[in-house]
């Protein structure tokens, strides 16, 4: 079986290469990449480890149009150094003991014997012949004819960069592959590791104790899975810091990833929790502006705190101007797509795809749609197309196949190039990034890229980002882009989730009513001595931001549902946490604060906004006092009280010490009690989750 694994190799090396030292480097590649990539697989629970065969395979396979077959001096230049490199570090600074010395262990053609423990285990098969030494295989290549080796000048025009760049990154990731497996699980003496060869001496690590079973333990590496690292936020003195600033946040990305944890039987990681973005993933009967004019109207209820009888929620509730889809301007989008080899998963492209196509079904006849992906490099799939022809768009769409490595910048300036020359006046002009968020060529940071989506929002083109799959989602990057880019981001597990982002909610998804949403609430020292803002830890401003219009926020679409709830404590509850200044307290205190005319306010909310194509933002204020308040939560408007249920779940999943000694179950009670009507059935969805949640968390 490994002569012919390598009599296929041998077809991919020069003749000048003298026949021994050709066989020995052909079987240290193949081991190398053997055991590199399989321990690596094991270890990242990637179920597609590339063996010997399927190095050959890959070769053979379309992605490489056929062209390795030709070129067989690229796959020496780029195979054989990486396997030195990995053999060298297999013997450096290691004990090199004899093969006599292992009598009894290995046989005389270097397969270890039944009797000793192996990583793995291959079925016997009957008739087997014996493997051949290095020697033996040189005899073999020897007797091959050799083809003529092209130059590499020549292959370099033959090939394109992508082809280059694909076949390069398998040697590289292989070599990073084996420092890890070597690093997560040393071999011990009379082991081999699968696919070893002992024709030559063989490097042997360290050994480690032996569990009691005998059987070797593989440590499994973590998620790449990325998010960002924001503390929640603590519990504010209104005698120090009166005043709370933060962006708008539509987007629902971590909710959608919540139910997927759950659902595959693990518990969230809690900094993939954005307990705003929980909230804001339901819909809500808020009452909206009944006119343009204005884009969105607030309400605000003051009721007892569920988890904290001794504190209070301020809930304040934002509901848009819903566009009527008759009067809906036209819409040109550009879907960036991302077809790298990562996005090769059922959950990825494939779902991908189908979300696309339930969203062109939705859209006008008179709507624009370009394509561009990107996989090293960017490429335009269809230029900007009427939804009138959406045989051709849907063509474009089931054509798209994964491979290659990712380079997502350059896609990013081809799709935002291709929306300004589709640009539509007074209409709407958006990118939709659809992407599992690895980007790792060209400028990959999450700072490159943001700069370039700051660079790319001056044209009035707004963006969308849309995450897919698991096991390398980059959700701190989706939210870098979407927050920086006059944009939102969800996240796609499900065709059902797809049909609720992209056909359900369209409006709000699609069509903008407002830009650069903040908020600012400033609280009564007189009447309040704390408060908490329960989520929105990524969102956070300045007090200066507030009046600045350079400074970029949020965006409200047609339609949206925006809440915030803060957990505040009265004067004089036993819940203050902090001491009385003994210094300067009353000239801390606001001046209008203590006048007759605002006592018996709680405190006073503030929207700023600019509207779609504008620079210059406008003021919504909203006195918050006694009247808003009800004296039991019971008494909450239905809407309020589910609402604030999802803030205790998702509190209780970021392990917000606040909500300890509330339950699961309490959770639940309060949801099921207010979940209403349900025609969806996203409220009754959530219920099956707490219930998960409540299991999971007694393991």
């Amino acid at each position: 079986m490994m002569d012919k694994e390598l009599e296929k190799l041998s077809r991919l090396t020069p003749p000048a290469i003298d026949p021994q030292a050709r066989a020995r480097a052909l079987a240290a590649a193949m081991q190398a990449f053997d055991s590199a990539e399989n321990n690596a697989a094991a270890a990242q629970g990637n179920a597609k480890g590339w063996r010997p065969s399927s190095i050959i395979n890959w070769i053979w396979s379309p992605a490489v149009n056929k062209k390795v077959l030709a070129g067989s001096a690229l796959a020496t230049l780029l195979v054989i150094p990486a396997a030195g490199y990995l053999t060298l570090e297999l013997t450096r600074n290691q004990p090199i003991i004899d093969q006599e010395k292992i009598a009894g262990t290995v046989s005389t053609n270097g397969v270890a014997k039944p009797s000793q423990p192996r990583l793995s285990e291959a079925p016997a098969e009957e008739n087997r012949p014996a493997q051949s030494s290095a020697a033996d295989s040189a005899q073999i290549l020897q007797d091959k004819e050799p083809q003529a080796a092209k130059s590499a000048a020549e292959l370099r025009a033959e090939f394109d960069a992508g082809e280059i760049a694909a076949l390069k990154s398998k040697s590289e990731d292989s070599a990073a592959a084996l420092g890890m497996a070597k690093r997560a699980a040393p071999v011990a003496p009379g082991v081999v590791a699968q696919g070893q060869l002992l024709a030559e001496p063989m490097a042997v690590a360290p050994s480690p104790v032996p569990p009691a079973d005998g059987r070797m333990q593989i440590q499994l590496d973590p998620s790449r899975e990325r998010f960002a690292n924001a503390a929640a936020n603590p519990i504010k003195s209104v005698a120090t810091d009166p005043v709370s600033t933060f962006s708008a946040d539509v987007d629902s990305a971590s909710y959608s990833f919540v139910r997927r944890s759950l659902t595959g039987g693990a518990m969230p990681d809690p900094q993939s929790v954005r307990v705003e973005e929980m909230i804001n993933y339901f819909p809500y009967d808020w009452p909206g502006p009944e006119k343009a004019d204005q884009p969105f109207k607030a309400t605000v209820t003051v009721m007892p705190t569920p988890w904290n009888h001794d504190t209070e929620l301020m809930h304040v509730a934002i509901k848009g101007y819903d566009i009527a889809p008759a009067t809906a301007p036209h819409a040109n989008l550009v879907f960036l797509i991302d077809v790298s080899g990562s996005m090769d998963e059922p959950d990825k492209l494939p779902l991908l795809k189908s979300a696309f196509r339930l969203l062109v079904n939705r859209l006008k006849a008179d709507d624009t749609v370009s394509i561009v992906t990107y996989a090293g490099n960017a490429g335009t799939v269809l230029e900007p197309t009427r939804v009138a022809e959406k045989s051709k768009i849907l063509s474009a769409i089931d054509g798209l196949e994964a491979g290659g490595s990712t380079g997502g910048a350059e896609g990013i300036e081809a799709a935002y190039d291709l929306a300004k020359k589709a640009f539509v006046k007074d209409g709407v002009n958006r990118v939709m990034l659809a992407t599992d968020g690895d980007f790792n060529v060209g400028p990959s940071s999450d700072e490159d890229l943001k700069r370039i989506i700051e660079e790319k929002r001056k044209d009035g083109i707004f963006l969308t980002v849309l995450g897919f799959g698991r096991g390398n989602l980059n959700d701190s990057l989706m939210q870098t882009l979407a927050q920086n880019g006059n944009g939102s981001a969800a996240y796609i597990d499900t065709l059902a989730e797809a049909q609720k982002t992209l056909v359900e909610e369209a409006g709000s998804t699609l069509f903008p009513i407002a830009k650069d949403a903040k908020f600012q609430v400033e609280f009564n020292p007189e009447r309040i001595a704390e408060y908490r803002l329960i989520g929105y830890e990524t969102r956070a401003l300045n007090r200066e931001d507030f009046n600045n219009d350079r400074i970029d926020a949020g965006d409200i679409g047609s339609g949206h549902s925006v809440t915030a709830i803060y957990e505040i404590t009265p004067k004089g509850s036993p819940a203050v946490m902090n001491d009385d200044l003994r210094y300067g307290v009353p000239s801390k205190a606001p001046a209008e604060a203590s006048g007759s005319a605002h006592q018996g306010e709680l405190a006073f909310v503030k929207m700023r906004y600019k509207r779609p194509g504008e620079d210059k933002s406008a003021l919504i204020t909203t006195p918050v006092g006694d009247g808003n308040a009800v004296a039991t939560i019971d008494a909450a408007p239905q809407d309020v009280r589910f609402s604030v249920a999802v803030a205790a779940f998702g509190q209780k999943l970021s392990r917000i010490a606040a909500v300890d000694a509330y339950s699961y179950q309490a959770i639940a009670d309060l949801a099921a009690a207010s979940r209403g009507t349900d025609p969806f059935g996203y409220r009754s969805d959530l219920l099956g989750l707490v219930r998960l949640a409540d299991s999971l968390s007694q393991r």
